[in-house]
């Protein structure tokens, strides 16, 4: 799995849980081994930017996903994962560290950061939570995904709480 992330918000991040989880998240759904992925860790302003320009929404957000080849992970008679370039997951450290502090189950920036990528590569394979089905499928995938991570690593404590909308 090609997976890089460029860090230029300013802010220091653990960019080794980022791509860790990343690539924890795209063996999970089945993706195959030599697909590519870009996250883009970038601070307020130019999340601001992006979601105006691709939202047209006010202000920044959390996450934002830019799918390429529009993958999809493979049904159970598939023999062979699907192949190519995802895309791109933009995330924003300041927005993380506002909604992780926030979050019932108060939790850090990184493990904030940690969500979102999984919500950010969820999104790039297909998955979204506009309808209330769709949620419950999405944030419930998000999570055994969160929970499988930390549970290998031996992480305690909870989970970090969705806390996308």
């Amino acid at each position: 799995m090609s997976i890089d992330v460029n860090n230029e918000s300013g802010t220091e991040v653990d960019e080794q849980a980022i791509l860790d989880i990343a690539r924890y998240a795209l063996a999970r759904m089945r993706i195959h081994p030599l697909s590519e992925l870009s996250v883009i860790v970038v601070d307020t302003d130019a999340m601001e930017q992006l979601h105006i320009q691709w939202m047209d929404l006010p202000g920044p957000t959390d996450v934002m996903s830019f799918p390429m080849d529009e993958l999809r992970p493979p049904s159970k008679e598939d023999d062979e994962p699907p192949q190519g370039l995802l895309g791109d997951i933009v995330l924003c450290p300041e927005v993380a560290a506002r909604q992780g502090a926030e979050a019932p189950t108060r939790h850090s920036m990184d493990e904030e950061l940690q969500l979102l990528t999984v919500h950010g590569v969820l999104h790039l394979l297909g998955y979204d939570h506009e309808e209330p089905d769709e949620k419950a499928e999405m944030f419930g995938l998000q999570a055994a995904i969160v929970d499988g991570w930390r549970a290998e690593r031996g992480l305690t404590g909870p989970s970090p709480a969705p806390t996308v909308s």
